[in-house]
């Protein structure tokens, strides 16, 4: 790793912070209505902005960006009154759409998402015990990120935007980092040394897929 690569994902991890911070701030009623709302109106903004410059032709794309903004405009007196509205949504629809992504592989004859990644990683015929492993862990991912949809549910109808905040926004990382911890353990107890891939193995089979999808995406 070179000091270029220390610095730009520690900038990385500072940003991701603020955010967070941001967020439980924002989400809590607290501080400026219009800096809250433009902070939670960025992510949703940035994935649209992106997805208009893969169009083809510019002036389709100066179109959507114009009418980007005059809906923006239209809707930001709703928006500024509705922060924990548009954090929840976002929680929700990440934690949905991960839970859809891998339960969906499980569904069929295809291998399960966890599969596909071992696959990538060992690059030959997975054990019968590993494949029973990887689906495993699927399951249990689509479990976790169903569940904590739910949960967050359940405390932004009910529960005070505070409380609620503090799960989605404070919790939500320590939680993914645990069910990590988890499946690291797991790992360590059912599966034999050979079986068992490193954290660099894994970064670059995510790497590799990212990649392909990546190519994927913009190959005509």
């Amino acid at each position: 790793m070179t000091v270029t690569t220390v610095l730009r994902d520690l900038g990385v991890l500072l940003l991701m912070a603020a955010w967070v911070v941001a967020a439980h701030v924002g989400s809590a009623g607290w501080g400026n209505a219009d800096f809250n709302a433009a902070v939670a109106v960025l992510p949703i903004a940035a994935a649209l902005l992106m997805a208009l410059w893969r169009l083809p032709q510019w002036a389709v794309r100066a179109a959507g960006v114009l009418a980007l903004l005059a809906l923006l405009a239209w809707l930001w007196p709703q928006l500024r009154h509705n922060v924990p509205l548009l954090y929840y949504l976002q929680h929700l629809g990440i934690h949905v759409a991960l839970g859809v992504l891998f339960g969906k592989s499980l569904l069929g004859p295809g291998d399960a998402l966890v599969t596909r990644m071992a696959r990538r990683i060992f690059g030959h015929e997975l054990s019968a015990r590993k494949l029973r492993y990887t689906r495993g862990v699927t399951l249990a991912w689509t479990v976790f990120f169903l569940v904590n949809a739910l949960v967050s549910t359940l405390l932004f109808i009910w529960a005070p935007p505070a409380i609620w905040s503090v799960h989605a926004n404070l919790l939500t990382g320590p939680l993914i980092g645990l069910m990590f911890l988890v499946e690291h353990i797991w790992r360590m107890c059912v599966l034999p040394p050979h079986e068992r891939p490193g954290i660099a193995a894994i970064v670059q089979a995510y790497r590799r897929e990212s990649a392909q999808r990546g190519a994927g995406a913009t190959r005509p």
